[in-house]
């Protein structure tokens, strides 16, 4: 039989975030360092195919909700 993983999603995070929170949150989503996100990030950014990775950072940035606040029991 199949376990059952827990479902995940995407989320912008609000803490640690140094822009807009998406490459922290994609960090916490693969289950890596954020800052290797960024790095990747910037060294795309810096590439020939910069103006692209901004523009799907800055679609990402509008598409990808915030993490929503803990709700008190």
């Amino acid at each position: 039989m199949e376990e059952k993983r827990p479902y995940r999603r995407l989320y912008r995070e609000k803490k640690g975030r140094l822009i807009t929170g998406l490459c922290q949150g994609i960090g916490e989503y693969f289950a890596i360092d954020p800052v290797i996100v960024r790095l990747v990030a910037l060294l795309l950014l810096v590439s020939p195919v910069g103006f692209g990775t901004f523009l799907l950072y800055f679609i990402f940035a509008l598409v990808v909700p915030s993490r929503p606040l803990p709700t008190a029991p």
